[in-house]
């Protein structure tokens, strides 16, 4: 996407400019959590610490961390022997460990516990022989290490059309999970057409998409009724934040577009334009959100209203390697837990 070098112009309009900014928005737990799991590894043993694959998905943060001493990588055999490892928010296969171990890497798992939770429930339904239909994109880091969990057991569903057409060996010991970054909407669409098929589906104990995940479509479903343009800021291999975009323009924002920074919005989007609603993916620091609001207040939207649909404030432990700095006493950021908005 091109980036703009000018700021947006404050042209007319018939009606009032405003701001719709959605709540909650940006950051997760989980997201929180792996972010930090890095920085303390960098505290802890020093520059440089590898991470497999992007640690969220967000070349901000994936950038800032570089620029601190973090180095991603693609697969662990790229890792020099004895080397510190980050595995990233969105999980790894039972293989990655056991390849991490062989190179003798010293591994720090900063999985989302959300996505160990999936994890966990593959390992049990494969164990008790139940065919899992795993819905969620496939080549997905995350689709990767659940699947990963239970090879033999394990089929992916792409989208609602693949469920007409999916064979199972035994219609009565089915179950379906999740990625836990999908559009809720279509996955229940899916699980729907499914069920149509193979009524003794069972359902996965709780459910696999996450809370944020949640959290943030129920809010901008709200604000895109009354949104002609909805920004939402994230990355493009982000799949809460393209699902966010697709999830506004279906609950009636006129337009709808995705960028990763400020200088990314084009004036002619703003052609007419009286309210912007804005939002950002779960892995996207506020930062940037603040950003867009200053460029866009250039451009006369300076009222700002923030639309809250529900309260976050779930932590959670980091790594156990990182709880205690190098003396043995517990790092008072034991927990992650940056603001949230």
């Amino acid at each position: 996407m091109p980036r703009r070098r000018e700021p947006l112009q404050d042209n007319a309009v018939p009606g009032h400019k405003r701001v719709l900014l959605a709540s909650p928005r940006g950051y997760c737990a989980g997201v929180d959590r792996a972010v930090i799991a890095v920085e303390k590894a960098l505290e802890r043993f020093g520059a440089p610490v590898y991470v497999r694959k992007q640690i969220v998905h967000n070349i901000h943060v994936v950038t800032e961390l570089e620029g601190k001493g973090a180095i991603f990588v693609e697969e662990v055999d790229e890792v020099p022997e004895g080397a510190h490892v980050v595995f990233s928010a969105h999980g790894v296969s039972p293989a990655v460990v056991a390849a991490a171990s062989d190179r003798g890497l010293l591994a720090i798992d900063a999985t989302c516990p959300l996505v160990t939770k999936v994890h966990r429930e593959a390992v049990r339904f494969a164990r008790d022989d139940f065919e899992i239909l795993l819905i969620g994109h496939e080549g997905h880091e995350e689709v990767e290490g659940t699947a990963g969990e239970a090879p033999d057991h394990v089929t992916i569903v792409n989208s609602p059309d693949e469920a007409d057409t999916i064979e199972v060996r035994d219609p009565s010991k089915v179950v379906w999970l999740s990625q836990t970054t999908l559009s809720v909407d279509e996955t229940m669409e899916t699980v729907r057409r499914l069920r149509e098929r193979f009524p003794q589906l069972q359902d996965p104990p709780s459910d696999d998409i996450c809370y944020a995940t949640q959290n943030r479509q129920v809010a901008i479903k709200k604000v895109a009724k009354d949104a002609d343009l909805v920004i939402v800021v994230g990355s493009a291999n982000s799949s809460n934040s393209v699902r966010l975009v697709e999830v506004a323009l279906e609950y009636g924002a006129k337009a709808a577009y995705r960028v990763d920074y400020a200088d990314e919005i084009e004036q002619a989007w703003l052609e007419g334009v009286e309210t912007v609603g804005v939002t950002s993916g779960a892995s996207v620091p506020d930062v940037l959100v603040q950003e867009v609001l200053r460029d866009l207040s250039g451009a006369g939207f300076r009222d700002v209203e923030e639309v809250r649909t529900a309260e976050e404030d779930l932590q959670f432990s980091l790594p156990k390697e990182l709880r205690t700095d190098a003396s043995g006493k517990r790092d008072d950021r034991a927990l992650g837990g940056r603001a949230r908005a």
